[in-house]
């Protein structure tokens, strides 16, 4: 049960931003921008990014339903999220996702601790400043939106099949507030 009284049966995030639309709107904005518009990384890549942090924040709701927006996005390859969140490092991806998702795992624990070493790496792997700044930026959200939806104890569904659907949304619709 929600520590606040939030709309029945709207899960996670979503009951939060019908809660507060006033807040809810920039943060659904900052979505929006950070996983769909335009971005040398795939679409695919920054819900992965996403999922990752909030596995590593454990954070049920916002891990299940990114990474269902991931399977969705990976299409084909929608396994490759199941063997990340397993084993990141001897995953199906490029060297250059990896190391970004070093970087994501060390904002998510301790920002202080990206090093130059993490960063030449993924710089060694083709990496661009814009790879490694929207990476950074794309964990420290997840990380405020994880802390978010379980500080206030969000309604989290247990069945995979609302994940699915969710995934399905945000990977065609993108992120766009409830209607109220």
């Amino acid at each position: 049960m929600a520590h606040i009284n939030l709309a029945q049966d709207v899960p996670g995030i979503r009951s939060l931003v019908m809660y507060r639309p006033d807040t809810g709107k920039p943060l659904y904005e900052l979505a929006q921008i950070l996983l769909r518009e335009d971005s040398p990384l795939s679409q695919a890549e920054r819900e992965l990014i996403a999922t990752y942090v909030s596995s590593r924040n454990d954070c049920t709701f916002c891990t299940s339903s990114h990474a269902a927006a991931a399977r969705y996005l990976y299409k084909d390859e929608a396994q490759t999220v199941d063997l990340v969140l397993d084993d990141y490092q001897n995953s199906p991806i490029s060297d250059k996702l990896k190391a970004l998702l070093t970087i994501a795992g060390n904002v998510q624990k301790d920002a202080r601790t990206v090093s130059e070493e993490n960063v030449a790496l993924a710089r060694s792997f083709g990496a661009t400043d814009r790879d490694i700044h929207d990476t950074v930026l794309i964990a420290a959200t997840f990380c405020m939106f994880n802390r978010y939806v379980d500080g206030l104890a969000t309604l989290t569904p247990t069945d995979a099949d609302t994940y699915a659907m969710m995934g399905e949304r945000m990977g065609t619709l993108g992120y766009i507030p409830p209607k109220l």
